[in-house]
């Protein structure tokens, strides 16, 4: 169904315990091969409340594996999105508006995904979030922003939340990055999965994977660890804002080979995970909220509810969670809530002691995912070696306490960052499945599916189910995995359902769904091959897969037919043998291991199986003998010894038509809606990125405006290049400026903005720029004078150290010189002339490009190289007649030694230690 996994590191390695198993990294990560600055990969850790973004980048000056800061400088960012006056807000921007626009800022968008409209509905409702859902196509929620302008899918939503990690993730490594890990919670079903890699291609996002929360955790743990001498059941919990689970992680290891040694690896697996996707810190806080919301009420009378004004709320809750921090340091904590509602303000403090008695009923069901968890894993509290705490509402002290009292231990294990545990496992995941990183140590990884999911067929027949297993996937079955279930003898079209085991559906189900597929084909298969000599029962073929992200889909269904025929062979080349085609039995774990054979019509099979001789198959190989025992005919003999008939065997398999029936939330996206969706977010990144312009322009002209009023009040020198005039005209146009940035000027594009900003430079520059040029000209002037009178002693040491240099050349530089001289005298002599509030009549920069120009000149007369000795020729009258050998070879060696006695460099040019350099 969905492509959301890279093949890319696959089959890469293989484990002798866990052939399968995923490789990571502990600290050093190598590149396998270089690859460029976008080659980096990211995960993103994406909870309800807050998301955080981790890359791994080995661009030189980065770290190899790093958290990426949004633009507040925060490690982690607000999960929340916003459409106010006509513009998109994100993160940090959103949860600025949010006590003021509650109605605007959209929270816990994860958690609409893949559910029931009714469902959702709810949680915003008991979570005070007035939203305008509405229920869209497949009985899931869209949002319809508070203008009413536009409608928005979920997935659409999450996906903008997507793409400001991208933003983030690409802005710390400078450059491109579509390869992503994203972690999930592990009560997560199909169709929130399914919702999650839509809404993340959406965003332009390759998912290499989602990976459990507790995975990513488990990673983090185990990578900086050694097992070999030991093994350990590690408790990882987990309580969030909106949810909490409780994972059992076992940690070994075992021998294996690499490069044809004998290694001690790592491995961990996931024994057992439960969750209560009901409790969190937001839970605690809505005690509180209700506590203060009903003092208020008190306080007003008149039968007043501060619950039904939704601005009141979110002023509320925001004090709500600074209060119940507070009261995990301190005793007591104070609430204050400025203008809480009609300008009324609100005061008041709670105790630690109250706050728990309030959450009293919480306490327990936050030790039942954990009582659950160990009798899956068959574990007593003693079998226990570590437990570790993650998440934000882990820091409650009474949750500690109860936590440790249930574990019988003083102290529970923080060995964990409790914010950055997960994203930065996912991040060492997102290493291993990209092809552009080598792992050096390397820790095995098996989880397992978080639900148990059922098989069931609707119009086929008893005779093709009879034995057939039910259960497709058990929980806590290995990721990813291969399903194969086969039908004997369905000669009719059927349907497949995929649903849930009925004790434990992924929290707001309804329906116990997973998906429906319609099998078609089978009937026509089944008619086409019925007059052939059918050797077997028919078989009908399902091939399941089970991803690394959780999400099941029906990859292939095929009808296998095995016809029998005679055919002819040549004498001498017969054989006779049996060949039986064995028929491949159903494997929960994979398919039949053969290859399949293509069609007849491109896809059939060319096996064959061939049949030994039976006597009635020799009496129709000889038919034309004659009965009475004579000899027959040569003619005839010839014919009968010429071919044998044998008997083949033919397997074909008939691709089956799949069609996705699936109904409701668990009906994903389709490629029409998926287009729509990235059109407009098109559209809306275009619109942000005329923002962000706008943004800039807008920022660089009022700190302009500011900047320049406070150099004409203090900075020294600016009245000796400027008349009182000059500085009240910039001063009125800075003011002019000014008052349009605050009136006119707010709703002004980019451009408009840069134009005004132009405008006032103009004059504003030209005031600056002579004020600069009071020191910079006599300083560049003064330079040129210095290297004019080095120059005039160059040529002079020329004519010494280097005498091949042309004198026509010298005498042509000595003229540059007394030319360059004349002009900065010229120059000087009409810039003492002028006033200093006009325009210079020479600058700095123009004195440093007349002498670059000489510069130049000089340098390549300085790198002139000596001219070579010339040699000289032998006269006519050495003739070969009066010379000896000896003397030949002689006059040879005499050149030889010509040739080498002027010392050069290495090079070929002369000795450099002969030649005088000098400093230019």
């Amino acid at each position: 169904m969905a492509t959301e996994e890279s093949s890319n590191g696959r089959g890469r390695f293989s484990f002798k315990v866990l052939s399968t198993a995923i490789l990571f990294p502990v600290l050093i990560i190598l590149l396998a091969s270089l690859r460029p600055a976008n080659g980096a990969v990211f995960s993103i850790d994406l909870g309800s409340e807050w998301m955080k973004v981790a890359v791994v980048n080995l661009k030189p000056g980065q770290a190899p594996i790093a958290i990426a800061i949004n633009e507040m400088s925060k490690r982690k960012s607000p999960a929340l999105l916003a459409f106010s006056s006509g513009d998109r807000l994100l993160a940090e921007e959103a949860a600025g508006i949010v006590a003021r626009y509650p109605e605007r800022v959209y929270s816990r968008v994860r958690d609409m995904i893949g559910k029931p409209f009714e469902s959702v509905k709810q949680i915003l409702e008991d979570s005070y979030l007035p939203f305008d859902v509405i229920e869209d196509d497949r009985g899931a929620v869209s949002i319809r922003t508070h203008d009413k302008q536009s409608i928005f899918r979920s997935e659409e939503l999450l996906a903008m939340v997507l793409s400001y990690g991208r933003d983030l993730a690409e802005t710390h490594a400078k450059g491109v990055i579509k390869d992503a890990v994203i972690t999930v919670p592990p009560y997560l079903g199909q169709a929130e999965r399914q919702g999650i890699l839509d809404a993340a291609q959406i965003a332009g996002i390759t998912v290499l994977a989602l990976i459990n929360e507790h995975s990513g955790a488990a990673l983090q743990y185990g990578v900086d660890k050694d097992f070999a001498n030991e093994t350990k059941h590690v408790v990882f919990y987990d309580m969030g804002a909106n949810s909490l689970y409780a994972a059992v992680v076992y940690y070994s290891s075992y021998t294996g080979k690499e490069r044809g040694k004998s290694t001690t690896f790592n491995q961990f697996q996931v024994k057992g995970v439960r969750w209560d996707a009901s409790l969190g810190g937001q839970t605690m806080e809505a005690r509180l909220v209700e506590y203060f919301a009903d003092e208020f009420n008190a306080q007003v009378g008149k039968s007043f509810d501060v619950r039904k004004h939704p601005k009141a709320m979110a002023k509320l809750k925001k004090q709500v969670k600074r209060t119940k921090e507070i009261l995990s340091a301190n005793t007591e904590a104070v609430l204050s809530v400025e203008a809480l509602h009609d300008d009324r303000d609100f005061r008041s403090s709670i105790t630690r002691k109250m706050f728990e008695e309030l959450c009293s009923d919480l306490w327990e069901r936050a030790l039942t995912p954990l009582r659950d968890v160990l009798a899956d894993a068959g574990l007593k509290v003693e079998d226990v070696n570590a437990v570790e705490l993650i998440g934000g509402a882990t820091r409650v002290p009474k949750l500690q306490v109860v936590l440790s009292d249930f574990l019988g231990k003083k102290n529970l294990d923080r060995h964990l960052d409790a914010d950055e545990a997960v994203v930065l496992g996912a991040s060492l995941q997102a290493a291993n499945l990209s092809d552009g990183f080598k792992l050096n140590r390397k820790l095995g990884m098996i989880d397992g599916a978080s639900y148990c999911i059922l098989l069931e067929l609707e119009g086929v027949s008893s005779e093709a189910v009879e034995g057939l297993d039910n259960v497709l996937v058990h929980r806590l079955k290995k990721l990813p995995s291969k399903m194969y279930r086969a039908l004997k003898n369905q000669k009719s079209d059927f349907r497949v359902a995929l649903k849930y085991d009925g004790t434990l559906l992924p929290p707001g189900a309804i329906s116990d769904e997973v998906a429906t597929f319609q099998i078609s084909g089978v009937a026509d298969a089944a008619n086409k091959y019925a007059s052939l000599n059918v050797s077997a029962p028919l078989k009908t073929s399902l091939h399941f897969s089970l991803s690394r992200s959780g999400v099941i889909s029906l990859d292939k269904a095929e009808t296998v037919v095995e016809i029998s025929e005679w055919y002819e062979v040549p004498v001498e080349t017969a054989t006779l043998d049996i060949n039986a085609t064995a028929e491949t039995k159903s494997s929960e774990e994979g398919a039949p291991s053969t290859e399949e054979s293509k069609d007849e019509e491109g896809r059939l099979s060319t096996d064959e199986t061939k049949q030994p001789q039976t006597d009635s198959q020799s009496d129709a190989a000889s038919v034309d003998a004659p009965s009475d025992g004579s000899e027959p005919p040569k003619e005839a003999a010839a014919a009968e010894t010429a071919v044998k008939k044998k008997l083949r065997r033919r397997t074909i398999r008939i691709p089956l038509k799949i069609k996705d029936l699936s109904k409701g939330p668990n009906q994903h996206l389709s490629e029409k809606d998926i287009k729509e969706a990235l059109a407009r977010m098109e559209k809306l990144h275009q619109k942000d990125e005329e923002k962000r312009k706008t943004a800039e322009a807008k920022n660089s002209l009022e700190a302009y405006i500011y900047a320049t009023k406070d150099k004409l009040d203090s900075m020294e020198g600016v009245e000796s290049v400027s008349t009182e005039e000059q500085r009240d005209n910039l001063r009125a146009e800075l003011n002019e400026a000014e008052d349009w940035l605050y009136t006119d000027g707010e709703d002004a594009t980019a451009a408009e903005f840069k134009k005004k900003l132009d405008s006032i430079k103009k004059s504003g520059d030209a005031i600056f720029f002579r004020l600069e040029e009071l020191s910079a000209r006599p300083a560049a002037v003064a330079d040129a004078q210095a290297y004019l009178q080095t120059v005039t002693e160059t040529l002079e040491l020329w004519g010494e150290s280097k005498p091949w240099i042309p004198e026509k050349s010298k005498d042509e530089v000595r003229n540059e010189v007394q030319s360059l001289k004349q002009w900065l005298d010229d120059m000087e002599a009409k810039q003492s002339k002028l006033p200093g509030h006009v325009e210079p009549a020479f600058t700095s920069e123009l004195v440093q490009g007349e002498v670059n120009r000489l510069r130049s000149k000089v340098l390549l007369l300085n790198k002139l190289p000596k001219p070579k000795p010339k040699v000289e020729k032998p006269t006519e009258n050495m003739t070969s007649e009066n010379k000896s050998p000896e003397s030949s070879q002689g006059d040879d060696t005499a050149k030889q030694e010509k040739k080498i006695e002027e010392p050069v460099g290495v090079d070929g040019s002369e000795d450099p230690k002969s030649e005088l350099h000098d400093e230019l």
